[in-house]
């Protein structure tokens, strides 16, 4: 499973390891991904995703209603 927000499709972004001689190497920046399970009380069930650590404090400001009704809205299924 590729390492991305289902919600956001944030994913891992890339750059240098810079070492104290200056020399650089490749490296990639992994976002803070967290399985999680949401009650969708409208829907009466249960939906598991893989969200960033920023999109779980989105959902707890916004609610998961309006965070997937969002998501829906750009053509995201869940």
């Amino acid at each position: 499973m590729a390492r991305k927000d289902q919600l956001t499709g944030k994913g891992p972004v890339f750059g240098n390891n810079v070492s104290h001689a200056n020399n650089k190497t490749r490296r990639r920046f992994e976002v803070n991904l967290q399985k999680k399970r949401f009650y969708i009380p409208e829907e009466k069930r249960w939906v598991t995703l893989r969200v960033s650590t920023q999109t779980l404090k989105t959902i707890n400001k916004k609610g998961i209603k309006a965070v997937l009704d969002e998501a829906r809205r750009q053509g995201i299924r869940l």
